[in-house]
């Protein structure tokens, strides 16, 4: 059989802005800038999403480091080389680090695979769901009115989890609210890390804060506390009824794992970019055996049908998610929008690859910056 040849690998800074700001305990997003990487084989093209952000404040990896790397590291090691995968994993090993990077690349080359076969990337992957349930984050609000109506609106649109980001000072008061307005609908927290860890029984420990949270019935309590506090982690979890999720410490398969065998988190949050790709983060899901949802990193269209067929794999992924439509983020989005359909849930993309494709003249507008690198 022949194997196709990478012919060139296409980088582009994409530029977007938000529908509205987006405020975690990082700060504030406005805007976002976007790698994605097109390349293009001897049979297709295929498109991918970095999921690396402007500013290394979440992730050490960001927008212009990531474009660096992919020129002057990883594509120059692919371009006219097989585009098999076994191939490729061999020659980009060489370059430590740059999962994201590295992500968009895997994301990019499956999708010319598959097109070129005609089958999608949730076949592909083993998806066993046509939809996925829709969540909708709400940010950290000023104005707790405010924040009571963006969940009752969300709601109304049929969505069937809302997750809040809180931190030190915003966390119980808004929580109940959004419970005491929609008692039968889901409910989660995400503190990103903004606890901080101290010892048991001092006046600053939160412990006692973060345990109160547990007559709320929140669905899962995500990273309270920053990377690295295994072990508050795991005295929270013992004293909680509400599932604990680590995020921000799950960077590799082998971290998911651990945590969830050292008692540190009931269930983990797998991003793909951040574990190095889809396949590696289908094989976190399912070693995690259903503990596990997929989150997002405010993804275009291309990234978020990625992450679709992803989270449509039932046996790997059972928990509430997170994924919103379109619509959350965007005005217009770079793809056919991803829509919240009247059951709650979006669809997962079934055409070839992905299932989308950039809008050209969309994309050409937001184009900030082009690397084409050729055989």
């Amino acid at each position: 059989m022949t194997i196709a040849r990478i012919r060139s690998v296409e980088l582009r800074r994409v530029s977007m802005t938000l529908r509205s700001p987006v405020v975690t305990a990082y700060g504030s997003e406005h805007a976002r800038d976007v790698a994605l990487v097109r390349v293009e084989t001897d049979e297709a093209e295929g498109w991918g999403e970095c999921a690396a952000l402007p500013e290394p404040t979440y992730h050490p990896e960001y927008v212009a480091g990531a474009l660096h790397v992919l020129e002057h590291h990883l594509a120059p090691r692919l371009v006219g080389g097989p585009a098999d995968q076994a191939e490729v994993d061999a020659r980009l090993a060489a370059v430590a680090g740059h999962r994201m990077a590295k992500a968009a690349l895997e994301m990019a080359l499956l999708d010319a695979r598959l097109r070129a076969a005609g089958r999608s990337l949730a076949v592909e992957l083993g998806a066993g769901a046509a939809t996925v349930p829709a969540g909708r984050t709400l940010g950290i609000e000023t104005d707790l009115g405010r924040l009571r109506d963006e969940a009752t609106a969300a709601a109304a649109a049929g969505y069937r989890h809302l997750k809040l980001k809180i931190r030190p000072g915003w966390d119980g008061v808004p929580l109940a609210a959004v419970r005491a307005d929609h008692p039968g609908l889901g409910l989660g927290a995400d503190a990103n890390g903004s606890y901080a860890a101290a010892a048991a029984g001092s006046p600053d420990d939160p412990l006692p804060l973060l345990v109160a949270l547990d007559d709320l019935g929140l669905t899962v309590l995500e990273q309270p506390f920053p990377v690295g506090a295994g072990a508050d982690h795991a005295r929270l979890a013992a004293r909680l009824r509400t599932p604990v999720a680590l995020d921000e410490d799950v960077d590799s398969v082998g971290a998911g794992v651990a945590a969830l065998a050292r008692g540190e988190a009931d269930a983990v949050v797998v991003k793909p970019g951040r574990l190095g790709g889809l396949r590696a983060a289908l094989d976190l899901g399912r070693a995690a055996g259903g503990h596990a949802w997929v989150g997002g990193m405010y993804e275009t269209g291309i990234g978020r049908a990625a992450n679709l067929a992803l989270a449509a794999c039932t046996g790997a992924f059972e928990l509430p998610v997170d994924w919103s439509a379109s619509d959350r983020y965007w005005e217009t989005d770079l793809t056919e929008p991803h829509v919240l359909r009247a059951d709650g849930t979006i669809a997962v993309p079934t055409g070839p690859g992905l299932g989308v494709r950039p809008d050209a003249a969309l994309l050409s507008s937001r184009t900030r910056q082009r690397v084409v690198l050729r055989a």
